[in-house]
């Protein structure tokens, strides 16, 4: 019982930085944007690619991370200047062709916790989940309290009067 527990808790832990992504877009900026979902598995894909491939497990995090900031970058290109609809630009950018990558026995950051922390898989996970979670929500809660953040959060609350304000709403 106690295994189901942790597993259900470290994946939902995961999934928080999604949850965390969709809820910027959808609540705070008001933008009904599909490449939010579509960049985290698009990380996750390029990363077991390289993991299969070889690379070590830091560079292929850092690759995915550079594959979802393009992916979002993209996205943010066909809506703002090609005025594609963001729902639309999001379903364009994260087009996918190709299945799974098995990770069975290939390193991983969920191997290196079992390793470091001799634990288990779940509790690797948990673990894992609870780091990669907790530096999400210090970033985002340090970005949203800066200038741009507050921007960011104004536009999304009332864009005439951010736009009032001085603030670029486009």
């Amino acid at each position: 019982m106690l295994d189901l527990v942790l597993s259900t808790v470290s994946q939902g832990l995961l999934w928080a930085i999604m949850a965390l992504g969709v809820f910027l877009t959808f609540r705070v900026l008001d933008i009904a944007d599909l490449s939010v979902e579509g960049t985290f598995p698009l990380g996750a894909a390029v990363a077991a690619t390289l993991i299969d491939a070889g690379h070590s497990v830091w560079f292929a995090m850092l690759i995915a991370l550079i594959a979802g900031c393009i992916g979002g970058t993209v996205t943010a290109l066909l809506t703002t200047k090609l005025k594609i609809p963001a729902l639309l630009s999001g379903i364009l950018t994260m087009i996918m062709g190709k299945a799974n990558v098995p990770l069975l026995r290939a390193e991983t950051v969920f191997t290196l916790t079992e390793d470091l922390f001799g634990v288990s898989s779940v509790v690797a996970t948990l673990i894992v989940g609870l780091i990669a979670t907790t530096v999400v929500g210090v970033i985002m809660y340090w970005f949203f309290g800066t200038v741009l953040g507050t921007a960011i959060r104004a536009t999304g609350c009332n864009p005439q009067m951010a736009r009032a304000q001085g603030i670029n709403t486009n």
